[in-house]
Parts: structure tokens; C-alpha cells; sequence
């Protein structure tokens, strides 16, 4: 039996990981990458780019899969707007876990998500919609992550955090146990964080407003 096609959205740097991810678990068959109007005809490890946003209506008249392969550094705000239009169309956003990672069978997980290489979601842990959840990132038991976040590479959030939606984890952080981070929170790689944080920019060990 054929696997269904994926289209995904966003072909930089993030979405050559999510690539490796989709081939690996092996139960989409990905059909094409849209990105910017400039790069249309180019491949992405061997994959083609097929069209840019603008193409979106019509590229969904022939696929119902798709993913967003854009990255989330400095803002979401992308990644959101492009998830809300696939939505808009009806379309299904899948739920893409590579076969490294560890998910606990108690963890909830959104649709649109992707779960890279050696990620560990343990008991009771529940993620949103459209989020990254990076290379060995942690979540530990009765974690709560919000929609639209990245978790980045070897980031460690302890037990009964609770991460609103739109929020940036660098890569390293370690967030100690029953910590609440508000929407639309920005914290640096290798920060730590011992406290709850209001919405803002975050640094440092301890993190602290920059």
C-alpha cells in the first residue's frame, strides 16, 4: 500500500531536519516543499520546490497533508499564520515523531507537532499544536507546553512545568521543576531558570530580562 503524500511548507535549514524525521518514520511520502517564489525549481535533499505561499490555494486541490517546516527563532508569528491557513482550507496538519524519540503512552500531543531525534516526553506531559520539539529535548512528568513553541536542542524542563503558547526555549536551558512561563516568552540558549517569568526576553543563569 502507497503511504499518503506530505506537502511541507518552509525549505531552510529546520526543514532538512524535519525531512530526516518524515523519511525515518517512514509513513509519509513527501510530494513536495513549498518556500519563497525565488527558490521555486531548487531541491531540498533531493526533494522539489514546488511552489511559494502564493500557491497554497492551488497546491491543496491535489494534497490533504501537510507540515510546517518553517524554523521559529525570533518569532512565531510565521509559523503560526501559515498553520492557521492550512487549517482554513481543511486540511490535516499530522503529528510527525521520529522513531528515536521516546513518548511516554500518557503524552498528549497536537496536531501539526513534529518530535525530533531523541526527544524523551515522559508520563503525563502534554504538547500543543504546531510545535517544535527538538533534538533530546526533556520534558519531564506532567509538563505542559502551549501551541506554536519551540523546544530546542537539549533543552531540560522539569516536572509539572507549564509553558504558554508563542514560546522560545534556546537550546541547553534547563527550567527546574513546577515553573509557569507566560505566552510569548523568548529565553537564550544556555539559560536557567529558576523562577516564573512574565512575558519578555530572558538570558542567563539565572535568566533574567534582557
Amino acid at each position: 500500500m502507497s503511504k499518503p503524500e506530505i506537502i511541507l511548507i518552509g525549505g531552510g535549514g529546520h526543514c532538512k531536519s524535519c525531512i530526516d524525521v518524515i523519511e525515518h518514520e517512514n509513513k509519509f511520502s513527501i510530494a513536495g516543499i513549498i518556500d519563497v517564489k525565488e527558490k521555486v525549481g531548487q531541491t531540498v535533499l533531493g526533494y522539489s520546490i514546488i511552489g511559494c505561499d502564493d500557491d497554497i490555494d492551488t497546491i491543496s486541490k491535489n494534497y490533504n497533508n501537510f507540515l510546517i517546516t518553517v524554523g521559529q527563532l525570533k518569532s512565531p508569528n510565521l509559523r503560526i499564520r501559515l498553520f492557521e491557513k492550512i487549517k482554513s482550507l481543511n486540511k490535516a496538519l499530522p503529528i510527525i515523531v521520529s522513531p528515536n524519540a521516546y513518548i511516554s503512552k500518557h503524552t498528549e500531543i497536537g496536531e501539526g507537532t513534529i518530535i525530533m531525534n531523541n526527544a524523551v516526553l515522559n508520563a503525563s506531559s502534554s504538547i500543543g499544536e504546531n510545535c517544535i520539539i527538538n533534538t533530546r529535548a526533556l520534558i519531564e512528568h506532567d509538563v505542559s507546553i502551549g501551541n506554536h513553541c519551540h523546544i530546542s536542542t537539549s533543552v531540560t524542563i522539569n516536572g509539572e512545568c507549564k509553558i504558554s503558547d508563542n514560546v522560545f526555549i534556546g537550546s541547553k536551558t534547563v527550567i527546574v521543576q513546577e515553573i509557569e512561563i507566560e505566552k510569548n516568552t523568548f529565553i537564550g540558549a544556555g539559560s536557567v531558570v529558576i523562577k516564573n517569568l512574565t512575558s519578555g526576553k530572558y538570558f542567563g543563569n539565572p535568566a533574567k530580562p534582557y
